[in-house]
């Protein structure tokens, strides 16, 4: 059995209403992992798998990873496992266990502050000194509007030019914490939050609008053409950013803002929308 048999058979086991053509979406939703990443797994890209990403879905689906890499019978759940002694994980220190949480969830604090969460941790691990369960910390950051939320910064840069292939790449920007009334005041336009996502444009073909390497927020709910705008989509195995139009019933006029790259028609049938973008991260808004 192939490893993405194994994740599918895991996904209906603990979600047996679920239909298969939603598996995939199921696992990017709940493991926090790009819909490109898992659908180039199951299009046969396994080695694409990284560790992270088997820990995501071991954790998402109350299993473990030992099942999801050479599993045989029904995918046990952790908790039952670690209930009956099996594979018990060793204790691990106060400063351990902040250590793997500022890890996952502290991305956005400076280097600097995460060791001064820890070395704190290390200093008084049972919380006995005079300032007990308190920590001192200049986070360096502006203090939260009120409502902020993460937008997921999804592994994938989308071309601006000739089509960029459909791969993952590391890139600067991870999660970023956004404001959702914020960004409705100045005009950007969605139903929920975590409909937001951010991926990166790739080459010039849409300066001045977006310049290469924007980053930019993008409404994952849109995916069918809803009138004239920048969309991401797949286009020829390609993604693309580009404006689209109605040119005629079966086709749609892939625009490019910069003058110098011509349009071109490209057919509405083979042309698959992934999102519509919203705002570029320099503010300006599209």
């Amino acid at each position: 059995m192939k490893i993405t048999d194994r994740i599918t058979k895991l996904v209906v086991a603990r979600k047996p209403d679920i239909g298969v053509r939603s598996v995939k979406r199921d696992i990017a939703t709940t493991c926090g992992i790009s819909y490109e990443a898992v659908r180039q797994w199951f299009a046969g890209d396994t080695e694409n798998i990284k560790n992270e990403n088997l820990v995501a879905i071991a954790d998402g689906y109350d299993t473990t990873v030992d099942w999801l890499l050479s599993g045989k019978g029904e995918p046990p759940r952790k908790k039952a496992s670690v209930d009956k002694g099996e594979s018990s994980p060793p204790q691990m220190s106060s400063a351990e266990i902040v250590r793997q949480m500022l890890e996952r969830h502290g991305k956005a604090l400076p280097e600097e502050a995460r060791k001064k969460i820890v070395q704190a941790v290390e200093a008084d691990p049972h919380g006995e000194g005079e300032s007990a369960n308190v920590i001192s910390v200049d986070f360096s950051r502006p203090g939260l509007v009120g409502d902020e939320v993460w937008i997921a910064h999804y592994d994938v840069r989308a071309a601006m030019g000739g089509g960029q292939s459909a791969h993952d790449f590391p890139e600067m920007l991870k999660d970023i914490r956004v404001s959702p009334s914020h960004l409705r005041e100045i005009g950007v336009e969605f139903e929920e939050h975590f409909h937001l996502k951010m991926v990166t444009g790739w080459g010039q073909s849409m300066e001045p609008t977006i310049k290469h390497r924007d980053p930019l927020i993008v409404n994952i709910n849109v995916r069918e053409f809803v009138g004239d705008g920048i969309y991401l989509f797949y286009w020829d195995d390609h993604i693309y950013i580009k404006r689209l139009q109605v040119a005629d019933e079966d086709h749609f006029e892939m625009i490019s803002d910069n003058t110098r790259h011509k349009d071109r028609l490209i057919r509405r049938d083979m042309t698959y929308i992934q999102a519509r973008v919203l705002l570029v991260w320099n503010a300006h808004l599209v």
